[in-house]
């Protein structure tokens, strides 16, 4: 069976700041890569979003839905909220341990869905490190910034 490959990055100049965020999926030696921007916007969210629009790929592609998704993050955020986090701010009625509103609970809410009709691995992978797709991302999302500038 095929795995899909996806890493993902997002960034912001400012926080809240221009934002960019971008993936780079590889399946049996096809790559694909989006990204996109936002005039004000946060690290988070456009971490989050690189995911969302990549599993959103994903989904678009009837044949890829059964293969095994292995997304590579180095937001321990996104990592964590997925795999940790979520099951108590859903069973806290989308509140923190501190009894806050969890932040971009509507980003959330989208990932948890989109996660939900794949079979996803997280992993994280230490940003900027040397580690070539992730690199590229990186490249793509400072990209995305440069063209708001």
């Amino acid at each position: 069976m095929k795995d899909v490959i996806i890493y993902t990055d997002g960034g912001c100049r400012g926080n809240p700041g221009i934002g960019g965020w971008a993936y780079v999926l590889t399946i049996d030696g096809k790559k694909y890569t989006g990204s996109g921007a936002d005039k004000l916007t946060t690290n988070n969210k456009m971490e989050l979003t690189a995911v969302i629009e990549a599993l959103s790929f994903v989904l678009k592609n009837p044949e890829w839905l059964s293969y095994p998704i292995n997304i590579y993050t180095d937001s321990q955020y996104v990592k964590n909220g997925i795999t940790k986090w979520i099951h108590n701010w859903i069973a806290r009625g989308w509140k923190t341990a501190n009894k806050q509103p969890v932040k971009n609970r509507e980003l959330w809410i989208q990932l948890k869905d989109n996660t939900e009709k794949l079979n996803v691995e997280w992993n994280w992978v230490k940003g900027h490190s040397g580690v070539d797709l992730n690199e590229e991302c990186d490249q793509l999302v400072n990209k995305e910034m440069d063209g708001l500038n």
